[in-house]
């Protein structure tokens, strides 16, 4: 090794001229004709001599190059190859901000774009952008601990706290996969989640309650609220389905609204009968969304191009029927009441709400969709939503139970 003689100074390095000046164990200053200062150190590896390169003067300083120095020749000495150690890092500082959490995140989610329904990813993009990116945002997807996630669960509703934890394995899963994460590190977060007791999403389905509902939607001030809360009780839609109807799925002569599969969380598109009182909804809406791409327009300052689910929920809630009746409890009511008051088959009920089949036979095998007996059964149930909104109205009896 070459003996350390200690011959650059700051002012003979800054005042140095076009050349290479050396200042001991290898290290030199390489004044290029351009002006520019280059720190390099030249040494043997493997019986083959190469250069490092050190950074640039007054970038780098004399003190800082001898300091690289001395790590370099402390690598030579353990057999590596400073130039190889250092390409290393490289990639390991680009791997790194390539699994930035937010970044790989965004990946995870752009990947389940095709394969999820619009409601069921816009979900899943709530839940990342309002709770675990804020707080995982400075963290690396390659070194996220259990600790670490468990603490980014923390204050999320109990609602959502199961899927947030259910994201976060998954995009653990999904680093992995991309070569982001060590291969078979997972996070450990059974139990993460305080255990929730799952409950029925709240629902009317007592008469009084169901004619409370109808009654108070019926006079509801802002036209397209409840144009679409009324959408919502009549057909027994998923509410992010009533809200992005466009004009497109809507056949007004065929009375039938056909939804895409991409829109439906089962994947399969879904033909909706519209009864007459729905048809006059919309047509209620022609003359404001006419020649426009969606049935409701968004309101006020809302981020969707077009009305927003919050909007009916907020509607209900100012209405009374907060922890009583929910958007999505009018499937509730639907599957309910139109079974015990109107007699209306089971099979009936459960292709109008688009349920997914209940083991695998039935997913290859039953394609039945009952369209025409769902036609005769939404027309029965706007009908009867009619009657009961009248306190005068006659309210249909309870069938009969056999046995």
């Amino acid at each position: 090794m070459a003996k350390e003689s200690g011959r650059l100074t700051t002012l003979s390095v800054k005042n140095a001229c076009t050349g290479k000046h050396f200042d001991g164990g290898g290290l030199y200053l390489e004044v290029m004709p351009s002006g520019s200062r280059i720190w390099r150190l030249k040494y043997r590896i493997a019986g083959r001599e190469t250069r490092a390169t050190f950074g640039a003067y007054p970038e780098v300083s004399l003190t800082e190059a001898r300091d690289r120095r001395s790590k370099a020749r402390a690598q030579l000495r353990d057999g590596i190859d400073p130039n190889a150690a250092k390409a290393e890092r490289a990639v390991a500082a680009q791997r790194d901000a390539g699994a930035a959490f937010t970044k790989v995140a965004a990946y995870w989610l752009a990947s389940r774009k095709l394969g999820w329904a619009d409601e069921t990813h816009r979900k899943a993009e709530y839940v990342l952008k309002t709770y675990l990116a804020p707080k995982l945002k400075r963290h690396s997807i390659a070194t996220l601990t259990t600790p670490q996630a468990k603490l980014a669960l923390a204050g999320i509703p109990p609602s959502l706290a199961l899927k947030a934890r259910g994201y976060l394995n998954n995009i653990v899963e999904f680093a992995i996969l991309e070569g982001l994460r060590e291969d078979g590190r997972l996070l450990s977060l059974r139990g993460a989640v305080p255990k929730v007791e799952k409950g029925h999403i709240p629902a009317a389905v007592d008469v009084a309650d169901v004619r409370a509902v109808a009654t108070a939607i019926n006079d509801y001030p802002i036209l397209v609220t409840r144009a679409a809360l009324t959408l919502a009780m009549l057909t027994a839609q998923r509410p992010g389905n009533v809200v992005s109807m466009e004009w497109a799925e809507v056949d007004l002569d065929a009375a039938e609204w056909s939804i895409p599969a991409n829109k439906m969380k089962t994947r399969h598109a879904h033909v909706v009968p519209l009864s007459r009182q729905a048809i006059d909804e919309l047509d209620g809406m022609l003359a404001h969304t006419k020649g426009k791409q969606y049935v409701f327009p968004a309101l006020y300052r809302q981020n969707t191009p077009h009305l927003h689910r919050d909007a009916l929920s907020n509607a209900l809630r100012k209405m009374g029927f907060q922890g009583k009746h929910a958007t999505h409890g009018f499937r509730g009511m639907f599957r309910t009441v139109a079974r015990e008051r109107l007699n209306i088959p089971a099979d009936v009920l459960e292709a109008q709400l688009a349920h997914a089949k209940r083991n695998e036979i039935q997913k290859a095998y039953d394609r039945t969709q009952f369209l025409a007996e769902r036609h005769s059964a939404m027309q029965r149930w706007a009908n009867y939503l009619s009657t009961i909104r009248s306190d005068s109205g006659n309210v249909l009896p309870m069938r009969q139970k056999s046995g």
